[in-house]
């Protein structure tokens, strides 16, 4: 499987503002300046040298990741803004000759999940086919209802690709094999209104995305948390908060980046992706949160799990 992330900020969209571009550009520029940069030459290496959160742009995109199994289907998780500029990705392929099938997980219907898909250029496209997996019987109502006037001028119906709505029953906790060889489960999360992560399995690799989630010490000793998301190779985790501002939105359905560590560790993840980023943080805020986060968990016993800050770009292959 492939993973690539589309979008990682949660909320709302958060662009890099005049103000933060042109900090960034100051502090980029002094450090040539100490360097001694004199030679076009010398700027890849330089650029190389630079600070995550100089050299990256982490990103103001709301969720969307993209999986790609082993045969190449594409299968996209939740429709935030990231998933315009995957749109734009996929019309230099099959979409745009409308033969392209496009395989869509839920996690919920909060805006910041769904509001991209009015801007998703294959829905326009006659003879592209877009299959809506999801764990609401309500689906395509919502998805309809979101593109009703007076909000947008084009209604979902109306646009020409062809779409199909399939619904994956939470409730008898069977796997859906979308793929001889891939396996899909899902799992109920605590996040106002409801949100289910999503775990793909292949080729003995797990792949976990759980956003909107609101993970408390008691979620590390649950059974349920622990059984699902136990020796994931890949977490994708909800991050949003400092464990002071999570202790201050108790219920608001999201995770302290403290807590995200404590219990990827607890459950054996390999590797931990933070995303649903706060809109209100600056990337270099971003990127403190993160350094701390590696330095708490360089205070625990036993810990075998890489972290990373989620960025739009990012590409994992397991």
């Amino acid at each position: 499987m492939q993973i690539k992330l589309w979008g990682v900020r949660g909320s709302l969209p958060s662009p890099l503002n005049n103000q933060e571009y042109t900090g960034k550009l100051r502090r980029i520029l002094e450090i040539a300046a100490s360097k001694r940069i004199t030679e076009t030459d010398d700027l890849d290496s330089f650029m190389q040298s630079l600070p995550d959160e100089l050299r990256y742009v982490f990103g103001g995109d709301t969720t969307c990741v993209t999986v790609k199994s082993s045969s190449g289907k594409l299968y996209i998780i939740d429709c935030g803004t990231g998933v315009r500029r995957l749109g734009n990705d996929l019309m230099e392929g099959d979409c745009a000759k409308g033969k392209g099938v496009l395989n869509i997980m839920i996690t919920h219907n909060h805006w910041d999940h769904i509001q991209g898909l009015p801007f998703f250029r294959p829905i326009y496209v006659p003879g592209n086919v877009l299959n809506f997996y999801s764990p609401y019987k309500n689906q395509k109502e919502i998805l309809e209802r979101q593109m009703s006037s007076p909000f947008f001028p084009a209604t979902f119906e109306g646009t020409a690709s062809e779409k199909n709505y399939i619904l994956i029953d939470n409730a008898t906790h069977e796997p859906v094999m979308l793929e001889e060889d891939l396996k899909l489960s899902i799992h109920p999360l605590k996040h106002p209104q409801g949100c289910f992560a999503y775990k793909f399995e292949q080729n003995g690799k797990i792949f976990i995305f759980a956003t909107d989630t609101e993970f408390t010490g008691e979620a590390i000793e649950k059974a349920g948390d622990k059984n699902f998301f136990r020796n994931a190779d890949l977490l994708i985790l909800d991050s949003q908060y400092t464990l002071d501002e999570a202790f201050l939105k108790v219920d608001w359905g999201h995770t302290s980046y403290t807590m995200a560590v404590n219990c990827s560790i607890n459950w054996n993840v390999k590797k931990l992706v933070m995303t649903h980023h706060e809109p209100a943080y600056s990337d270099d805020i971003l990127q403190e949160n993160y350094l701390l986060a590696v330095e708490h968990a360089e205070h625990m016993a036993d810990v075998n799990t890489e972290i990373f800050l989620g960025r739009e770009g990012m590409v994992f292959d397991l």
